[in-house]
């Protein structure tokens, strides 16, 4: 079952923040089989949650913060639910959705920043299929909100 993920994670000197809580009637992730699915996360970090429209007030660079923020705050979501990193085989999918500006067309330029951070921790695992499409507006005017599954071990 070791993978290595931990290690590759401690290697790069990457934190994970806690794993957040449900804000309403859900789940934060269900597992069902070898899948674990993960529902919408947001931008969260020591400096606060990433809100506003990326193409408006957010810039580009910083959508790609806020996504590899939302996909910092999955793997902890992750880490909680199995106990460790080691036990996920590979990303599966990713849902990418950025709260645009209207004209704002590059949301898979915002949305690499959670896929690069996967592929970071994974390795060839981490290479996973995509969508990442622009929304008019976000739960709390977050910038960024992404879902994911996971094919993990037992």
């Amino acid at each position: 079952m070791s993978r290595g993920h931990e290690q590759r994670l401690a290697e790069r000197g990457i934190v994970l923040p806690p794993a957040s809580r449900p804000v309403a009637n859900y789940l934060s992730c269900k597992r069902t089989g070898d899948l674990l699915f993960v529902g919408g996360h947001g931008p969260v970090g020591p400096e606060g949650i990433i809100r506003g429209k990326v193409g408006d007030t957010v810039s580009l660079e910083h959508g790609r913060e806020a996504a590899r923020r939302t996909g910092l705050s999955i793997l902890a979501t992750v880490r909680a639910e199995l106990g460790t990193l080691d036990r996920v085989r590979q990303v599966v999918k990713v849902l990418g959705m950025v709260n645009c500006a209207p004209g704002f067309n590059r949301t898979p330029e915002v949305i690499d920043g959670c896929s690069d951070l996967l592929v970071e921790v994974f390795g060839d695992a981490g290479r996973h299929t995509r969508s990442a499409v622009g929304m008019a507006e976000l739960p709390f005017d977050i910038a960024v909100e992404i879902e994911a599954i996971f094919e993990v071990d037992g």
